[in-house]
């Protein structure tokens, strides 16, 4: 009699079965990796801006004197002195919103976040959400995202 070498078919099932488990935990935990990445390179970004930006006003005395609506209105007073290149898009590819008032007293650049219909929420503080906007005002965050996520 000859001794067979291999896998039975109950062995294969329980291994396909321990995969798929392991499977059903990572996946969730590496996409709110990803989203948390995204986020965190996203006000990266945006201290960086405010950064060019505080740096234009000690130059000037004020801020760029634009109603502006989104980073790029930006460009053309900050780039190459104050950054070298000003980034446009936050972590999800939606651009950076921007808003500036004519007299350069104050600014404000939030992120729309994951699926661009974020909008700056009417409590300041930390978030747990995904689609609340990432707001950066006057040298600080006025909400950022903190804690575990819940969407």
């Amino acid at each position: 009699m000859r001794k067979q070498k291999g896998f039975t078919l109950i062995e294969l099932l329980i291994v396909v079965a321990i995969i798929g488990i392991i499977a059903a935990i990572a996946i969730p935990n590496l996409l709110n990796a990803i989203n948390r990445g995204r986020q965190k390179r996203s006000m990266a970004d945006m201290r960086a801006i405010a950064t060019a930006l505080e740096a234009y006003s000690v130059d000037f005395n004020f801020y760029p004197k634009t109603a502006a609506t989104k980073v790029t209105d930006w460009n053309t007073y900050l780039t190459p002195t104050f950054i070298k290149r000003m980034p446009l898009n936050d972590g999800w590819n939606q651009a950076f919103v921007a808003i500036g008032d004519a007299a350069g007293t104050s600014y404000t650049i939030y992120s729309q976040v994951k699926g661009g219909a974020g909008t700056i929420p009417g409590a300041s503080g930390p978030t747990t959400d995904f689609t609340t906007a990432i707001v950066f005002s006057n040298g600080q965050f006025y909400s950022w995202p903190e804690g575990m996520q819940t969407n």
